[in-house]
């Protein structure tokens, strides 16, 4: 696994129809009021017979206050209607453009409007889904790169930001830096926090470099919590790159997206740590960090992990993790992992090796 070296898409919304039927705030009020009244009227014809007919003084009281209540809430005032079967279409599809298949499902449910309005990116949905199979091989279909990009583009051209996103991510790789661009473009302006990413990374790797519109929209994706455009940002604010550099606040964005999971951040967290750049040198957090790194397949904190063990006398985990981190590519590591090998007797370098043949990462956001 190849790392770059120091320093280097939810629960459903809860869409809610509520009786807007374009009538003032007064008015629904007066109306609510009619109708509790006309429930406690009900409640008492029904219930005469075993509860005292109340006096015509507490009759008297709560008219008086229900009056009081309506006069005070002032004249009536017109509101802009709230049917959410209103809003526009073209709106409505901008509004949902980067929604997932289950955020679209869920918002097709709210009316018939809305469910004819999101057709063509329920449309989009599938169109992407079957591109993600060509393009990676599953589900029985044979990996074709051809069929995932034209299903991509055909979803983005229904609007689909995620279908936006995968097939600039294709025109990326294949060298159609340009097309790549535009489509990260069309998918930044409709707010998808992964398009907004891949466009700051793309402007800060163009010819030439556009490294301030790149901190803009890392910053804008990073603020939305994508863990990538924060290890993204954390990096141009460690390095300087368009903008001065300030190790407090790159500290701060690599402690986020290691917090998210992101497997890089954690090893920089790590060495901010270790160093004490940017966050107060703490060893037994700078430890931890690197232990979660290792855990979670990184290479050189499986290295410096192991490194750290065989400093403090645990030569069987020690190996372990340099038996990794060697497998890893990490050559640094050979030579003191066979080292410590010759150190041990012939069952414990056995041990190793099996420990080693069934590791398994914790899952990560890479």
């Amino acid at each position: 696994m190849k790392q770059r070296t120091w320093p280097h898409r939810t629960d459903n919304p809860r869409f809610t129809a509520l009786p807007f039927d374009g009538s003032s705030a007064d008015d629904l009020a007066a109306k609510l009021v009619r109708h509790h009244r006309h429930q406690t009227d009900r409640s008492a014809s029904t219930s005469n017979r075993h509860v005292s007919k109340p006096s015509s003084s507490s009759s008297r009281l709560r008219s008086t206050a229900s009056r009081r209540a309506l006069a005070s809430s002032g004249s009536p005032k017109p509101v802009a209607s709230r049917d959410f079967a209103a809003l526009p279409y073209d709106v409505l599809a901008r509004i949902a453009a980067s929604f997932t298949q289950s955020n679209l499902r869920a918002a097709s449910l709210v009316c018939r409007s809305w469910n004819e309005a999101l057709r063509p990116l329920r449309e989009a949905m599938l169109l992407l889904y079957w591109g993600k199979r060509f393009k990676h091989g599953r589900g029985g279909a044979r990996a074709n790169s051809e069929k995932a990009l034209e299903s991509f583009l055909k979803g983005a051209a229904r609007g689909s930001t995620l279908a936006m996103v995968d097939a600039g991510l294709m025109y990326w790789e294949m060298g159609k830096k340009e097309a790549a661009v535009e489509l990260y473009r069309k998918a930044a302006a409709l707010g998808d926090p992964a398009g907004q990413c891949n466009l700051g990374i793309a402007y800060l790797q163009v010819e030439p470099s556009k490294p301030q519109e790149a901190i803009e929209w890392l910053q804008l994706a990073s603020t939305t919590g994508h863990i990538r455009a924060q290890y993204q940002l954390a990096l141009c604010l460690h390095r300087g790159c368009g903008l001065d550099s300030n190790l407090v606040e790159a500290a701060k964005w690599y402690l986020k997206a290691a917090e998210g999971g992101y497997v890089r951040a954690m090893y920089n967290v790590a060495l901010c740590y270790s160093f004490g750049e940017g966050l107060h040198r703490n060893l037994r957090q700078a430890r931890s960090w690197m232990k979660r790194a290792a855990d979670r397949g990184h290479s050189k904190a499986q290295f410096e992990h192991g490194l750290r063990l065989f400093s403090e006398g645990e030569l069987l985990k020690a190996v372990v993790y340099l038996e990794l981190a060697t497998r890893a590519g990490e050559r640094a590591a050979a030579h003191l992992k066979n080292v410590i090998l010759q150190q041990l007797s012939a069952p414990s370098r056995d041990r190793v090796m099996f420990l080693a043949d069934n590791w398994r990462a914790l899952p990560s956001s890479r």
